[in-house]
């Protein structure tokens, strides 16, 4: 862990310094001018540093839609993908304005997660400018993008992860931007840094806490601590003097509190508040905005299941909402002909094409611009994407047999009980994620004998299209976790690990997209559900699906004590593992 993280934070600390251009850089059929704003933040006052955009030929007589973005997290407004995002939509006759978020690149004050309260009422400060409500610090004024009153800009938002979440606080504070294009960002941060996949109450939202995911979260924590070092004569806002280095002080403690492995009642409440404080799952209702979600099939830091969340509760809210399904996130996973903004291939993606088509409906109020299908996602078995009125529905159900198999019918279950124990070191290995993102080696999926337990269809006679998040309805015997779980401490509470594997004729294992669902059991007496993340998955003929719980992982802590577990099956009462299938081709 610890060579992992000082790996991490070496990374940050080495990457190259970008120096700021010209103060007006001709950059083909555009204009970059690099500006700085003063705003009010919540309660504070944060300089912003940005690039403003301007297509040729745009002037107050002949004004343009603009569009706003910021940089992922450890980024900034000069990053490769963030500054593509610029001059992208500026060869497309949008005026861009790209900026560095708080506590990143040259802009100010501390690290608070995209609160609505601080980042998206600086990022408001920005749509002043843009609605020719205010100046830059220097004087510049923004009087040729398009209005739809005084003050109120014509502006579309897009950005992956970091910046993807800004957008949706964005909107949550200040009506008016009108499209957003969120890529691969997260609906609760509470599950995205510690998930519990089972109990679910509010989206992903568990109303016992979940597993820590300390892999994701120290790595990008030493980045956020790193990366400010980087920038001669830090902005003194920046800096928490009263705690850690660059983060708000809440942010700090729910780290703190993560990596302590005690969750005791009182403490960690407040560290779930927090952290969904400042996610959408908490302000989702005050998003109004057209919004086309973006999400990887590929990513192990947010998984399709906080996109889904996002899109119904938007969609029940009333706000025209789509989704995409793309190959590419956090864990990889990109290939040829998929979006890649550092490339500008908008035409030639169908991602790029949709947000095209987003844009030109909300932004240049084009009503014949097709926005595409409800939910299209990518297919690695077929050329092109795949569509759908809404998030297929969980339609088959296979049952967990006594002899480790997966059966088509509870008819045949056999009767039997088979055992698993954690030991003190993890013995699973799923996920990819922090380690490519810095040039080390990552391992294949393994899982040790003895500490999980497998069941396996037989082969399949015909092909198997898996599209969204399998769910497990399963009940567990174990004495020893039975015995602490009331203890007030969540910790003390059984934690397992559910994934599915693509098990091929020749025996090759595949753990489809490296995805697993991390559950701590609010009650080991009672059955529980289980929701796997989200996939888009083909089962070939001839193939079979394998469901495994895990007793750890390494990228996750896991149980406390020794926990042996026991799963019975019997016809009568049994396990079931139920799979959201579509139609083959």
């Amino acid at each position: 862990m610890r060579g992992l993280l000082a790996a991490v934070a070496g990374a940050a600390l080495a990457a190259p310094l970008v120096l700021a251009g010209p103060a007006r850089a001709e950059a083909g059929p555009y204009t970059v001018t690099p500006l700085t704003f003063t705003v009010e933040a919540g309660d504070r006052t944060c300089a912003v540093d940005a690039d403003l955009y301007r297509p040729a030929g745009v002037d107050a007589a002949r004004p343009a839609p603009a569009v706003l973005a910021t940089n992922g997290f450890g980024g900034s407004k000069s990053d490769g993908s963030t500054d593509a995002i610029g001059r992208a939509f500026a060869e497309r006759g949008y005026v861009g304005l790209v900026y560095s978020g708080l506590g990143f690149g040259g802009s100010g004050c501390l690290i608070t997660l995209d609160d609505p309260a601080v980042d998206g009422e600086a990022a408001s400060g920005l749509l002043d400018f843009l609605g020719g409500v205010r100046a830059a610090d220097d004087g510049t004024k923004a009087d040729y993008v398009t209005r739809d009153a005084e003050g109120d800009p014509r502006v579309g938002m897009i950005g992956g992860s970091y910046g993807g979440a800004i957008q949706l606080a964005t909107a949550a504070v200040d009506p008016r931007v009108d499209a957003l294009v969120p890529l691969i960002t997260w609906n609760d941060l509470g599950y995205a840094l510690a998930p519990n996949n089972t109990g679910a109450r509010t989206g992903v939202t568990s109303d016992t806490p979940g597993v820590f995911k300390w892999q994701w979260t120290n790595g990008f924590y030493l980045i956020g601590e790193g990366r400010p070092l980087l920038t001669p004569r830090p902005d003194p806002s920046r800096i928490n003097r009263l705690d850690c280095l660059h983060f708000a002080t809440p942010v700090c403690e729910t780290v703190r509190l993560l990596n302590s492995g005690r969750y005791p009642a009182g403490q960690t409440e407040r560290m779930l508040a927090y952290a969904r404080s400042v996610s959408p799952v908490s302000y989702l209702d005050r998003v109004k905005a057209p919004t086309l979600i973006v999400q990887g099939q590929a990513d192990t830091l947010f998984n399709l299941n906080e996109a889904t969340a996002t899109y119904r509760t938007l969609k029940a809210r009333g706000t025209e909402t789509k989704m995409i399904w793309q190959s590419w996130g956090h864990s990889g996973g990109r290939v040829p002909g998929e979006l890649d903004l550092g490339r500008g291939n908008l035409e030639a993606s169908h991602v790029g094409r949709r947000v095209l088509a987003w844009f030109d409906r909300h932004l240049r109020k084009n009503t014949a611009a097709d926005t595409g299908p409800a939910l299209s996602y990518y297919r690695d078995w077929q050329s092109g994407y795949g569509t759908a009125a809404d998030v297929p529905a969980l339609s088959r159900s296979l049952y967990l047999s006594g002899d480790g198999k997966l059966v088509d019918d509870r008819s045949e279950v056999v009767r039997g009980s088979r055992q698993y124990a954690n030991r003190p070191v993890p013995t699973s290995h799923s996920e990819s994620s922090i380690a490519p993102l810095i040039g080390l080696p990552d391992i294949e999926p393994y899982d040790t004998k003895g500490t999980y337990l497998g069941w396996r269809s037989e082969p399949l006679a015909a092909p198997l299209d898996v599209v969204g998040a399998p769910k497990a309805t399963l009940e567990v015997v174990s004495p020893e976790a039975e015995r602490v779980q009331h203890s007030g401490d969540a910790s003390d509470k059984l934690v397992l690990f559910a994934k599915v594997y693509d098990v091929a004729p020749d025996g090759g294992r595949t753990l489809v997209n490296r995805l697993v669902s991390p559950v701590r059991v609010p009650d080991v007496t009672r059955p529980f559900t289980v929701e796997l993340p989200g996939i888009v998955h083909r089962y070939g003929k001839g193939h079979r699906l394998e469901f495994v719980i895990a007793a750890s992982d390494t990228a996750y802590f896991g149980n406390r004590g020794i926990k042996p577990v026991t799963v019975v099956s019997a016809p009568e009462d049994t396990g079931v593992l139920e799979l959201p299938v579509v139609p083959a081709g």
